[in-house]
């Protein structure tokens, strides 16, 4: 169970009415949605994977969540990014997606965050946060933010679609034996990025990819069943065809093997 950075709230009438439905789960409960209210979830891309992990968390009633994005809304969106409108063409998507939230759940506290990640902000927003989706659609961006949570000690909730194809996973660095990103792809190897203005992408399948994303985040805040640390959770849509398989932590990792100054 993650330690939350927030007070533990004590949820008043409605609140108890609009989470009732978590309020009833075993795992949740009362403690567990006020846990999720205490939270602190960084969010680093608000598009195809972010839409929906940003608003189930935001329904959920996670507490506090920063959205980073550094770019704009445009037409092309529209096919998959759930999170944005018409009317919002040319407006930051991090902005957009907050709008979205707020007309769904008045409880989060949000912050919006137009421009694109990097070592510096991600150093200034983990400190304060519980944990991190990776949500972006780029090798390079997601190697920065694998760092950052390795440093900062931040289970990191990573996502990523292509085509049909998408896979998930958590990369909880707390963990003694558990992996971090940069153990199944390191950072000086060669991965092309496949961006969806060129390869393409299935609309839904970025639904199912952030909607997992979603659940694992909300499995660690309130510390219930086990998450995906140490799996790798792949998704054949066009198959419809689900395949897990164990991830093994690297002692010559760069980033997380034994010889790295986590200080660093």
């Amino acid at each position: 169970m993650l330690p939350v950075t927030g007070k533990m709230p004590t949820m008043n009438d409605t609140q108890l009415l609009r989470y009732a439905r978590h309020v009833l789960l075993d795992g949740i409960g009362i403690e567990g949605q006020q846990r999720l209210l205490a939270s602190h979830v960084v969010v680093v891309g608000a598009g195809g994977l972010g839409s929906p992990a940003l608003l189930y968390l935001g329904t959920a009633g996670v507490g506090r969540i920063t959205v980073v994005d550094h770019d704009e809304v445009d037409l092309g969106n529209l096919q998959r990014q759930i999170a944005h409108r018409q009317s919002r063409i040319g407006h930051p998507k991090a902005a957009s997606a907050c709008a979205s939230i707020a007309a769904l759940n008045p409880d989060p506290q949000l912050h919006a965050v137009h421009r694109r990640a990097d070592a510096v902000l991600l150093d200034a927003l983990l400190p304060t946060a519980d944990l991190v989706l990776d949500c972006s659609d780029n090798f390079a961006t997601r190697h920065l933010i694998n760092a950052a949570c390795v440093r900062h000690k931040k289970p990191l909730v990573a996502g990523a679609a292509s085509g049909w194809d998408a896979q998930v996973s958590v990369y909880d660095s707390r963990q003694p034996q558990a992996p971090c990103y940069a153990c199944l792809f390191p950072p000086d190897a060669v991965f092309e990025d496949l961006a969806c203005a060129t390869m393409g992408v299935l609309a839904p399948l970025v639904g199912v990819v952030g909607s997992v994303q979603a659940i694992e985040a909300i499995k660690l805040l309130v510390g219930s069943g086990q998450t995906l640390a140490g799996r790798l959770l792949m998704l054949d849509a066009r198959e419809m065809r689900w395949d897990c398989v164990n991830l093994q932590r690297q002692a010559a990792c760069p980033v997380c093997g034994s010889g790295v100054d986590s200080g660093s």
